[in-house]
């Protein structure tokens, strides 16, 4: 097992090797990626659209959050595990604060995610003053879906990229520990990435951040349909779907359970008790 990345050591992962980071909802899910060496795994608010069923991350609850995180802390223990903060649960500082306060106690986070530039200055300052590492996030911001009228590329003219540029350098200069940049166009993003001290980590913003970060379900193929930016490396999908239907048609046949899936009792105990059956006939 390497070395856990913690958020000092995320600082200075900057330049080097891309980081890689994976969205996980759950227990089973953490244990592949703290296998799989995944350096910083996200438990996103994503997990409204990919498990709980929702259109957007707007009805995702700070109880929603904690308990999918503290199922991902007892699959990853030595993981960096990053949570986002919510819809409406960052508003202004003492919300702010209390709303990751309890996420660090109850899930033993290392870190949490908050979406907005210059308007959350205030809040960043906060949780930083009290040692609460924080993971910034610019461009397509879920938790803005009503106000950006649909998932949109955002930063795709001059005002957009200036004002995505100045929300960066504002976080960077109030201690974020990196900065997610979603759905932005991959120059702007290199260009983020170059005028920032820290780590950005890109989710459809182009290959010159430093790092990646991909939904769980997208990545290994479990969506039904996919973002522009989002590619599957394996088909669990496909194969999901392929052993219920040859699982259906056994037990159909009944040749599922067969018998080495089947207990047995001797023959010797099954007589003694038929011979019991028969002479109470």
């Amino acid at each position: 097992m390497k070395e856990r990345m913690t958020a000092q050591k995320l600082k200075t992962a900057k330049g080097q090797t891309p980081l890689v980071w994976m969205t996980a909802y759950d227990y089973s899910q953490a244990l592949l990626l703290e296998e799989a060496e995944i350096d910083v795994i996200l438990v996103g608010d994503s997990v409204g659209t990919t498990v709980m069923g929702y259109d957007s991350t707007i009805p995702v609850t700070l109880d929603n959050m904690i308990y999918h995180a503290s199922l991902v802390r007892r699959g990853a223990p030595r993981t960096m595990m990053v949570v986002d903060l919510p819809f409406l649960t960052y508003t202004d500082v003492s919300t702010a604060l209390k709303s990751a306060g309890r996420l660090i106690q109850e899930t033993l986070a290392d870190a949490v995610k908050l979406e907005g530039g210059r308007k959350i200055i205030e809040q960043v300052d906060a949780l930083v003053r009290h040692d609460i590492p924080v993971v910034g996030h610019l461009g397509l911001t879920p938790q803005s879906i009503h106000t950006f009228g649909g998932y949109r590329v955002q930063a795709r003219t001059g005002e957009g990229i200036r004002a995505l540029v100045d929300d960066a350098r504002a976080l960077d200069d109030h201690g974020i520990s990196a900065l997610v940049l979603e759905g932005i166009p991959d120059r702007v993003a290199a260009y983020v990435t170059q005028h920032v001290s820290v780590p950005t980590i890109g989710i459809g913003a182009g290959n010159q951040t430093d790092g990646q970060v991909l939904v769980f379900h997208d990545g290994l193929g479990l969506s039904s349909r996919y973002p522009k930016f989002a590619k599957p490396f394996a088909d669990v999908r496909g194969t999901v779907l392929e052993g219920l239907r040859q699982y259906r048609a056994e037990v159909q046949s009944r040749s599922f359970p067969d018998d080495a899936h089947s207990y047995h009792v001797p023959d010797k105990e099954w007589n003694e008790f038929w011979s019991h059956v028969t002479q109470d006939r």
